[in-house]
């Protein structure tokens, strides 16, 4: 099965399992700019089981990075020279605070790996911008170290001339910071993080990162969906006319308008990737999702229209162009869309007639 088709653009564990050795080995598809990759990562060192508190403090600790986390992470591609550490190094390994990165390495269109190579490198899980990288680190103890062997997905890069090649790396993961669980996040934590997504996927987006954008706008959806549990505590605090407190955290936040118009944009724009990333199956759910939450969203509407055409569903895309000419009666781009269906409906029928033609005489 294609995985352009089969896998979602976000993050997907394949298999986790241990060789007869004890050794733990996993494999998952990960997301880059130039696609989907395939991920073999084998634990090689076992940390040191130290990490983390509020403070920034090194204490003992079985835990492992979570969303939020800052990660001071090394990544060696094989046979690449590791660079001599700095002073900010030494300070970490005698166990000060990690500081959030003054600005996220830029990403490349033509990189799978997203992270500078053979150095110390802060990395804030949850973000997104180095997908594989993130991955392993989510999995690993201050101290330990793993070996990961990159490979292309079956159709991956299709958009790239540049021949792609099998990557052995090294990923080590020095220290990191407390982090949250996403049931642990107050409902405005969760709303900021899901702003900042929306507004990374745009970037992306409008970069050419198509796949970065589709795992932004993911990301984002997997947090919104959570935020529906909030605004019924909210709601029910809100309608109890016995209740004088002020607001607390955990029932402020986004309102249910909010959560559902975020939900349609999201859904919405996932739906434009997967149009360009040539999946249409999966652009006509996105987007029917988006015309459900708000019926009046025009770019949904067309976006529908767009993914029914290519899976030749005329009928459900006339019937989305009509709905996008309701919102919006001067828009040319429905006029033509329905003037190039009903121009595909006679060449079908014209051809139907001359093998019914050829049948019968």
């Amino acid at each position: 099965m294609d995985p352009v088709e089969a896998v979602k653009p976000s993050r997907v564990v394949d298999a986790a399992a241990s060789d007869p050795d004890g050794v733990d080995v996993t494999s998952w598809v990960s997301v880059c700019p130039r696609g989907l990759w395939v991920v073999h990562k084998t634990l090689t060192h076992t940390g040191r089981q130290q990490k983390v508190s509020d403070s920034g403090e090194a204490l003992l600790s079985v835990y492992k990075p979570r969303l939020g986390s800052l990660c001071r992470v090394r990544v060696c591609v094989a046979d690449q020279p590791e660079k001599s550490a700095s002073v900010k190094d030494h300070e970490t390994k005698r166990g000060g605070p990690l500081e959030v990165p003054e600005a996220a390495f830029r990403r490349q269109l033509d990189s799978v790996l997203q992270i500078p190579l053979g150095e110390w490198t802060t990395l804030k899980v949850g973000e997104g911008y180095c997908d594989v990288t993130e991955a392993c680190v989510e999995a690993m103890r201050a101290g330990e170290a793993c070996q990961i062997r990159v490979t292309p997905a079956n159709g991956a890069d299709m958009w790239h001339s540049q021949p792609m090649q099998e990557i052995r790396a090294t990923v080590e993961l020095q220290a990191f910071t407390p982090g949250k669980e996403s049931w642990q996040m107050s409902s405005d934590e969760k709303w900021e993080w899901v702003r900042s997504h929306k507004e990374r996927g745009g970037q992306r987006f409008r970069s050419g990162d198509l796949w970065g954008a589709s795992d932004s706008y993911s990301r984002a959806l997997k947090l919104v969906i959570t935020l529906q549990g909030f605004e019924a505590v909210r709601r029910e605090h809100q309608n109890d006319e016995q209740s004088t407190a002020p607001c607390k955290n955990q029932l402020c936040g986004p309102t249910v308008n909010n959560v559902q118009s975020m939900k349609a944009e999201l859904h919405s724009n996932l739906s434009l990737c997967q149009l360009k990333l040539k999946q249409p199956v999966r652009a006509k759910e996105n987007a029917a999702k988006a015309t459900q939450l708000e019926p009046g969203h025009a770019k949904a509407w067309y976006r529908l229209g767009q993914a029914c055409q290519i899976v030749n569903e005329l009928e459900e895309a006339r019937f989305a162009f009509h709905k996008l000419l309701k919102l919006q009666p001067e828009s040319t781009a429905a006029m033509k869309a329905l003037k190039d269906i009903t121009s595909r409906e006679r060449e079908t029928n014209a051809q139907l007639g001359q093998r019914l033609s050829k049948m019968f005489n």
